[in-house]
């Protein structure tokens, strides 16, 4: 069975997925072109709401609420991939635009360094996985979902503990276990790209339907998202040192 630590990514998505592909299969070029599609969609609204700032921030909970709502129907509908799936990226853009413009005032110059490094470590790691250098063996990829695990639990303690007022020691300050944590955080999420990327590989062998592109494009956009987020997390660290 295929796995990834990326939820919207999950190995049982393509078992059968040949014998329901009529309407065209799934390529890996297809998925690349929505993947930039959804990209465009993002940056497109993280511009707005940057542009207003302070004015957007009221619409930065709403639309992260909203996007977590579009991604789990994302999740449990895939063939509403094509609809659902660029809602969920202009969702997710209002969220980052605004999130990053709180980031970029305490710290300027921040945003583009977390941008940079987040395509840099995408990059990277295509190339890595693309010329064998890093190959996901199934005690790979159980590792990478144990660790995403781990951290998913690690984080929804934080908010329910948070709930009651009582705060993560350590973890969430500009410590020297505060920094290692989100280094590890970035880490993992970064493993998690070539999950993604063996995932849809498979696909495409495995003759997914066309409506895959969108679902797997769909993944790759959860997790660099993450991944930029935990990026900013471990600049903003480091440099309130």
């Amino acid at each position: 069975m295929m796995r990834s630590g990326n939820p919207a990514l999950r190995g049982e998505i393509f078992t059968g997925a040949a014998s329901r592909g009529a309407a065209g299969a799934m390529t890996i070029q297809g998925t690349v072109n929505k993947t930039l599609l959804l990209l465009m969609l993002t940056v497109i609204a993280a511009s707005w709401t940057w542009a207003r700032a302070a004015a957007a921030i009221p619409f930065m909970m709403p639309a992260a609420i909203l996007g977590f709502i579009a991604a789990l129907v994302t999740i449990f509908k895939k063939e509403w991939a094509g609809i659902t799936a660029p809602i969920y990226a202009l969702l997710e853009g209002v969220f980052l635009g605004g999130i990053s413009a709180v980031f970029e005032q305490s710290y300027p110059g921040i945003v583009i360094q977390a941008v940079a490094l987040t395509f840099g470590t995408l990059f990277c790691l295509l190339l890595a996985y693309k010329s064998g250098l890093i190959k996901p063996t199934e005690n790979f990829k159980l590792g990478v979902v144990a660790a995403t695990g781990a951290v998913a639990v690690v984080y929804l303690l934080s908010i329910i503990v948070g709930l009651f007022g009582i705060r993560f020691p350590l973890i969430h300050d500009s410590g020297p276990v505060g920094i290692l944590f989100s280094l590890v955080v970035v880490v993992i999420a970064a493993l998690n790209l070539v999950l993604d990327f063996d995932f849809i590989e498979n696909g495409e062998a495995a003759g997914a339907p066309k409506y895959m592109e969108w679902y797997g494009a769909f993944g790759l956009m959860v997790t660099l998202i993450w991944l930029y987020l935990e990026m900013l997390r471990l600049l903003a660290k480091i440099r309130s040192r």
